[in-house]
């Protein structure tokens, strides 16, 4: 396409993007395809001829979040600018790819997590479907059209929980992977039927030269080193959003993170649905039903010489010429080997740094939850950790109230969070979501107790951080520097995350810090869903630094230039 055409047939797309840092690098690879095309990308929803609604489904509140984001894009669009597209894309689509479409005919197209890279052609018939719909009368903005499609949602797969049918099993088959779709064509006849193109079972990865468009600063970015999961967590629905795993090669990783350094790129988040998988399904007569640590460590330790696992990929990432780190995200206790935590030891641009959500410490509700690991393991594990890595920093999240979940139960979790001293950690009470196992299960608490128990483990845990925050004071540490703290900056105390569960409720110490302050974070410290060092003085942005800490508040340090 020539210059001048793209100047001619620009059309102009905004994007709403929610949810983790997995769904952030699907809108990148939308926006940069989308700029490949000639489409213009748009921060002003009023001059847009489409927007893109890159929703969440993990939780009810990231739901119910989605939801709302729609029908607000929707009202306005109806208000001020019927001309204008809605296509909604992500977890939601993927989820209720057949219902969604019927609760919401104010949509004009769904897509699903295998259809970033074709999203230009979706809005362009997106925006085609809009312009026949416009002849029509104007809907009038239905009274709790929200409430209503959020109470539906939550009626539908309750009779189809995860797992109980081959159609849907989480562990994932040849069926599965042959990619089945779900495709309601655009007719000129039937000008209010949505587009869907979602595909059942997804299979789609990026690969290094995708065109991606990065929404994070420029010091730090994302790389997505696979996709997919085959953990059978009573809880979870994300391996039937998301498909079973699949890695990306080595060498296309490795493709991808040179380039994002030699850009002047200082952190590398990896992330996945589980980190520590990656590669085994990329040996030869694989089977994805490797899950318990034993039979992963056997299976890893059967590997050939030259087989991609983690600890290669790390290896070969730290080899990369530049000053920067490597941040492993989404790792599960149940795939940590000893060469992983060897390889993180001898590799010093990998962050001392674990991201491994534990759930739960009491055996009973491990076993309930299907984590495939038991407390004894699990404090063993962490212990193998913190002894193989000098100064590494575990976070993890818990899950409070779970079904079955009794009052001796959660004490053991409590004790265990006192015990361990995690350097940080985030809680979550327990969303029932339909179409998982555990959705099914009796003995259901009430949200009342909940969010009771939730309350009391962020207690425990904020006695922890406090701890945890003073024994930095007098210390001098490497941080990657973020921005100025404004003074509205300054009053944020909530740090949240829908996978990394409520960091914090509220930090007093925070109120105390007046002036100038800028923003950085240190190796402990993952973007958007951990704690930050202020630091009173002058450093260059997006750039490392060395700091003194010379106070602390209840979650965070507070610095000054070495």
């Amino acid at each position: 396409m020539t210059a001048s055409q793209k100047a001619t047939n620009a059309r102009r797309v905004g994007i709403v993007s929610l949810g983790c840092a997995k769904n952030l690098v699907d809108a990148e690879i939308m926006l940069g395809s989308l700029l490949q095309q000639g489409i213009e990308i748009t921060n002003d929803p009023a001059s847009a001829d489409a927007i893109i609604v890159n929703t969440c489904s993990f939780i009810d509140a990231a739901q119910e979040e989605s939801v709302d984001a729609i029908l607000e894009s929707t009202a306005l669009r109806d208000a001020d600018h019927r001309g204008q597209a809605v296509i909604v894309s992500g977890c939601m689509p993927q989820r209720f790819r057949e219902e969604l479409p019927k609760l919401m005919p104010e949509v004009d197209a769904f897509m699903g997590v295998d259809q970033v890279a074709q999203v230009a052609n979706i809005v362009d018939q997106a925006i085609a479907a809009r312009a026949r719909k416009i002849a029509e009368p104007a809907p009038k903005p239905a009274r709790g059209k929200g409430r209503a499609v959020k109470a539906k949602l939550a009626e539908l797969d309750a009779a189809n929980p995860a797992g109980a049918e081959s159609e849907e099993s989480l562990r994932g088959t040849d069926k599965h992977n042959r990619t089945r779709k779900v495709v309601i064509p655009l007719e000129a006849e039937a000008p209010s039927v949505p587009l869907v193109d979602v595909h059942v079972r997804p299979s789609y990865i990026p690969q290094h030269d995708t065109p991606r468009f990065r929404l994070t600063p420029k010091h730090f970015a994302y790389v997505k080193i696979a996709e997919g999961c085959n953990h059978p967590c009573s809880f979870c629905i994300i391996p039937r959003m998301r498909g079973s795993h699949r890695s990306r090669t080595q060498a296309d990783v490795v493709a991808e993170v040179r380039r994002l350094v030699a850009e002047g790129v200082r952190e590398i988040n990896l992330i996945s649905q589980d980190s520590t998988y990656y590669g085994l399904d990329l040996r030869v007569n694989h089977t994805r039903a490797i899950a318990s640590p034993s039979k992963f460590t056997a299976a890893t330790k059967a590997l050939p010489a030259d087989a991609t696992t983690l600890c290669t990929l790390l290896r070969e990432l730290n080899a990369i010429p530049g000053d920067f780190w490597i941040r492993l995200l989404y790792t599960h206790p149940a795939h940590w080997t000893d060469e992983l935590i060897q390889t993180i030891a001898q590799c010093p641009k990998v962050a001392r740094y674990v991201d491994m959500p534990l759930q739960h410490i009491d055996d009973a509700m491990l076993l309930r939850m299907r984590r495939e690991t038991d407390g004894q393991y699990i404090r063993d594990l962490i212990g193998r950790i913190r002894a193989g890595i000098p100064g590494i920093a575990i976070r993890t999240t818990f899950i409070v109230g779970f079904p079955g979940e009794t009052e001796a139960h959660f004490n053991t979790l409590l004790d265990f969070v006192r015990t361990t001293r995690f350097e940080r950690l985030g809680v979550f009470a327990y969303s029932k979501e339909d179409g998982t196992v555990a959705g099914k299960m009796e003995s259901q608490l009430t949200p009342k107790m909940r969010q009771r128990r939730r309350e009391r483990a962020m207690a425990e845990q904020h006695a922890v951080a406090k701890g945890v925050a003073e024994s930095f004071v007098g210390r001098e540490i490497k941080v990657l520097v973020e921005g100025a703290a404004s003074a509205k900056e300054l009053q944020k105390a909530n740090v949240s995350s829908w996978e990394h569960g409520l960091i914090r409720e509220a930090d007093s110490g925070t109120t105390k810090l007046k002036g100038q302050y800028l923003i950085a974070r240190g190796e402990a410290d993952a973007p958007d869903i951990d704690g930050r060092v202020y630091i009173r003085g002058k450093l260059p942005i997006g750039e490392f630094a060395k700091v003194r800490i010379i106070g602390h508040t209840d979650y965070d340090l507070i610095g000054e230039p070495c």
